[in-house]
């Protein structure tokens, strides 16, 4: 790559500027100082926002690019947030023109030690005021659209905003810092089934602030700042957690707090279950393409059963899921424990796997759980 090609160090200068949180502090000050409308919003409202930006539009320039809808999203959450907050759209605008002109000045203050020369650098100030002037229609259009009564509800901005911090990446960290949730020591991300019963697990949820929580494809999600509390794990419903982890990689933490909340349920627990303490049944119902390759092969064995598959397939679950101890399981089942031996024999006759091993054991559950879920 030619070296005139390279935006890197203008990105890691940027990067390291916006970082400084003596700078930050500074920006923030001289911005509640300069623009009086916004002189009550908090220091880290104003910064995180500040931040966020400038990270967004350096890294655009550096890709030769115009903004995202990620980036203009988070652009028209922050208008309607300040429109709600009564910060009037000049002010809005100010704040970010007085943030901007010290962080570049801090830039060039430094730029010769980072090794970025100033013709590059000016280049690089050029391409972000074009960046900047393509985003600032969308903030005055929601702006005004907020003010004039015609924003998105409070549930429904809650919700865009959660999607967009699920989907990890650049998105996710803009989201974050859009909702104000910490990224130092990382988010957690709680997964459950939204109903009546799930109410309380919300309120629970809310109570523990920072977080973002709505019904994203049909569950329950949550993202928190921090673990959640002893009244979460008390609000009586199941639900799986992972994390904690960065915001850019949500995405894939969303998928373990669901395959949690799955192995959860199907291990009959309750609470707020952690996707470490249930690895192997995450891992296993979060597999259906390998659950229809075990049930393709042993349908024969289906068959034979015939009207006792159903009461097999409990039986093999009801004993495994008792640590293997047959008056357990037989209580379960309000049975004799003989006809729980009886049918184990019976499952292990038609499939050739032996639930008494430790693998056996894996797919005995695997399969008759497939079983009785299409049952």
């Amino acid at each position: 790559m030619d070296a005139r090609d390279d935006w890197t160090p203008v990105v890691d200068l940027i990067e390291r500027v916006v970082g400084d949180a003596d700078l930050m502090s500074s920006v923030v000050a001289g911005v509640r100082t300069m623009v009086r409308e916004v002189a009550a919003l908090p220091s880290a409202d104003i910064a995180g926002h500040t931040r966020a930006l400038l990270v967004a539009a350096t890294r655009a320039l550096a890709a030769r690019r115009g903004p995202t809808e990620a980036e203009l999203s988070f652009v028209e959450e922050l208008a309607v947030t300040r429109a709600r907050q009564g910060v009037p759209v000049e002010a809005v605008l100010g704040a970010i023109h007085v943030a901007e002109r010290a962080i570049w000045s801090r830039a060039r203050e430094v730029a010769g030690a980072a090794g970025v020369g100033a013709e590059r650098l000016l280049d690089a100030r050029e391409l972000y005021d074009d960046w900047a002037e393509a985003v600032r229609a969308r903030l005055i259009a929601a702006h005004r659209a907020t003010k004039a009564g015609q924003g998105p509800r409070t549930r429904d901005r809650e919700a865009a905003i959660l999607r967009r911090l699920l989907d990890g990446g650049s998105a996710g960290a803009l989201a974050a810092a859009e909702a104000g949730l910490p990224v130092a020591g990382g988010l957690w991300v709680l997964a459950g089934r939204p109903g009546e019963a799930a109410a309380g697990l919300e309120r629970s949820l809310r109570d523990q602030p920072p977080v973002l929580c709505a019904v994203v494809d049909g569950l329950l999600v949550g993202v928190l700042g921090r673990a959640p509390s002893s009244r979460v794990a008390r609000a009586g419903v199941v639900a799986g957690l992972a994390g904690p982890a960065e915001p850019e990689e949500l995405a894939a933490v969303r998928h373990l707090a669901v395959a949690a909340l799955s192995a959860a349920e199907s291990a009959g627990r309750t609470g707020v279950v952690h996707v470490a303490r249930v690895p192997a049944l995450a891992a296993v119902v979060d597999r259906a393409d390998l659950a229809a390759v075990l049930l393709d092969h042993h349908r024969p064995a289906w068959t034979a059963l015939g009207a006792r598959a159903e009461p097999v397939a409990r039986a093999v679950c009801a004993w495994l899921e008792a640590d293997r101890d047959v008056d357990v399981a037989a209580e379960r089942l309000f049975v004799h424990p003989n006809t729980v031996r009886n049918r184990l024999q019976r499952f292990a006759e038609v499939t050739g796997i032996d639930p008494s091993a430790t693998f056996g054991g894996v797919d005995a559950w695997w399969l008759c759980h497939s079983w009785l879920a299409q049952a």
